[in-house]
């Protein structure tokens, strides 16, 4: 009894977890590491499969990004959880026959890891310089900052967060930014800042001038995500809109 008295706790704390993070808009990600040997051939296969999900109209769909240590991602929008279930690839496997296993054990040569889990789009973390501001269409080159941290301090860093957006705003920086958070799948907990730019020289003039912006000020705000991290990765990368699906519009 004790023992499914536990389990149905477990269960329930999972169904809240999952509902909160389904607040706002989750994503589906699924990451291949690339062997750098690899990945002009996993570029060449990645395009055939892009073409293959156009020709044979594959009902889901998803944005491609890849990063300078050869990392793809395969970013697709979910509503909930039951998403995971779906079998979008089924028809097009069926018609593909033979063809369909053959390209994946093509992209299989290609990675010795990969796998899926879901991130979580902060809006309340995430900042723009107005409230219906976008990066342009050409911004398609990304810096992304990983920062973890321990459960312990997850009401610390995320205070620290909101202060960094609040500097940001009342500084009137021109500069965007998306927080993301660790979502189901995944162990250890992180926020992802994601930045366009239209190039790494774009980014840099940019980062440059934010930081003038923003001024001393900027270090003492900074620290109060900073103590609570227990380590950062930076990566530089691009959006890649010819790797990326939509299905026609019927």
């Amino acid at each position: 009894m004790k023992t499914i008295k536990t389990t149905m706790l477990l269960a329930s704390m999972l169904c809240l977890t999952l509902n909160f993070s389904m607040a706002q808009q989750a994503y589906q990600v699924h990451q291949d590491n690339v062997k750098p040997s690899k990945f002009m051939e996993y570029e060449k296969i990645a395009k055939e499969f892009q073409a293959a999900s156009v020709e044979h109209n594959v009902q889901t769909s998803w944005f491609t990004a890849a990063s300078n240590d050869f990392k793809y991602f395969y970013i697709t929008p979910i509503e909930n959880f039951a998403e995971l279930d779906k079998r979008p690839f089924a028809d097009m496997a069926k018609a593909m026959g033979d063809k369909f296993g053959e390209l994946f054990d093509r992209f299989d040569a290609c990675y010795d890891s990969h796998g899926t889990y879901v991130i979580v789009k902060d809006d309340a973390l995430s900042y723009s310089p107005a409230e219906d501001a976008k990066p342009a269409e050409d911004e398609n080159y990304r810096t992304w900052f990983y920062m973890y941290y321990t459960p312990a301090n997850a009401k610390k860093i995320r205070e620290g967060m909101k202060a960094v957006k609040a500097l940001f705003k009342s500084k009137g920086s021109m500069e965007y930014y998306n927080v993301y958070r660790n979502g189901f799948g995944q162990i250890e907990n992180y926020y992802l800042v994601s930045i366009p730019a239209k190039d790494a020289i774009d980014s840099a003039k940019r980062g440059e001038a934010n930081k003038e912006v923003l001024g001393p000020d900027r270090w003492d705000t900074f620290a109060k995500v900073m103590n609570y991290t227990t380590r950062t990765e930076e990566y530089t990368g691009e959006m890649r809109p010819d790797l990326s699906y939509s299905p026609k519009e019927e």
